[in-house]
């Protein structure tokens, strides 16, 4: 099984708050360990866990210390009404984004938090066992909390998804402003760091928008996931399943450039096993990290459409995606490109397709009243 850096960091980090939970929880974690859930997931879980636990400490609803000392009958005994003041307040809460935003959660949030906690407590209720084959208790105060999801039709959200990507020829609009026009509107400190990283930018930006491939499976790529010879690249799929995608050779040659620069600039050598992409920051130099492709993604993006909005890698992989569905209207190919196993989500390129085919019809109508 591949084992990317995130997954690695987040298991050292999900270990640490391990640690912290009581023994049922910790008993929960194991089953789902067991069920080759990635450790993602579960560092994602034990966050939710970790809030609500430290809620129940705060509001004196239980009176232990720690969370690892609260004790099953909390749960057991908590009131319909205190469980949902816990998720208004989830609702309700500012957090931090950083030093200088703070934002409240988005109903997918408050719905993945929700689900988490009704996994849980399913867990304690029906399939954990005590020594007397028993759960440890029966009551399951959150199977009367409701998953409310957002109502909205395919169409809908293919509408939503086509007016916040690239659309017609602008993607190869953006890719020669980054190439040729960006530099001019920096200050000559901005346009030294610009040059530094230039071609390794540009290739980022290139293969984003040439393959689809996700940030996480951008930044995992390694020197020996290259093919050169048939135009393709090795990625680490979610469970972690290896796959071949397929890019066209103009990617290539711009992966080619940048690496003609890669190890003078950034320290690297052409070892197989080191990471593609380098990132230097002062004086020493890493693989580049998820964070750093979505800002300089969120930089060149915003800059383009002259400070009115910025785009997110998974922007450019939607924008891949639908050109790719204009270019072949082969449903299983966009399945195939982008790693999707369900036909649902690739459909939503299909009707993106189709609402940019409405439009152009309704202005080439609109040309047409001329004649009366």
């Amino acid at each position: 099984m591949a084992n990317t850096r995130q997954h690695q960091k987040h298991k050292e980090k999900y270990k640490a708050l391990y640690s912290q939970m009581p023994e049922y929880v910790k008993d929960y974690i194991d089953a789902m360990e067991d069920n080759h859930r990635s450790p993602s997931t579960l560092f994602n879980y034990l966050l939710d866990y970790q809030h609500f636990f430290t809620w129940l400490i705060q509001e004196g609803i239980s009176k232990a210390d720690h969370i690892k000392d609260i004790h099953y009958e909390v749960l057991a005994d908590l009131p319909l009404e205190l469980a949902r003041a816990y998720f208004k307040k989830l609702e309700e809460e500012e957090y931090e984004v950083s030093k200088y935003e703070k934002k409240t959660r988005s109903k997918s949030i408050i719905n993945r938090k929700k689900s988490a906690l009704r996994s849980l407590f399913k867990y304690l209720t029906t399939q954990y066992e005590d020594s007397n084959g028993e759960p440890l208790f029966h009551r399951n105060v959150m199977q009367k909390i409701p998953v409310i999801k957002e109502k909205e039709s395919l169409n809908a959200r293919s509408i939503k998804m086509a007016n916040s990507i690239f659309q017609e020829n602008s993607d190869v609009d953006f890719l020669y402003y980054v190439k040729n026009e960006y530099e001019n509107e920096l200050s000559v400190r901005k346009k030294s760091y610009f040059l530094r990283d230039k071609e390794r930018d540009y290739a980022i930006l290139s293969l984003l928008l040439g393959s689809g491939i996700r940030v996480n499976e951008l930044v995992e790529l390694r020197i020996r996931d290259l093919n050169f010879e048939n135009s393709t690249i090795s990625v680490i799929r979610k469970g972690d399943k290896r796959d071949i995608v397929t890019v066209f050779a103009e990617v290539m040659n711009d992966i080619e450039v940048y690496l003609s620069i890669r190890n003078n600039r950034y320290k690297g050598t052409n070892a197989e096993h080191e990471y593609l992409f380098l990132s230097k920051y002062k004086k020493s130099f890493s693989p580049i990290t998820i964070r750093t492709v979505q800002d300089l993604v969120k930089k060149y993006t915003k800059s383009f459409n002259k400070g009115k909005r910025s785009m997110s890698p998974h922007k450019l992989r939607h924008t891949y995606a639908t050109t790719l569905m204009d270019e072949t209207k082969d449903l299983s190919l966009v399945m195939e490109q982008l790693g999707h196993t369900s036909e649902t989500t690739a459909l939503l390129y299909v009707h993106t397709s189709q609402e940019k085919a409405k439009k152009a019809a309704e202005a080439l109508a609109e040309r047409r009243k001329r004649l009366e």
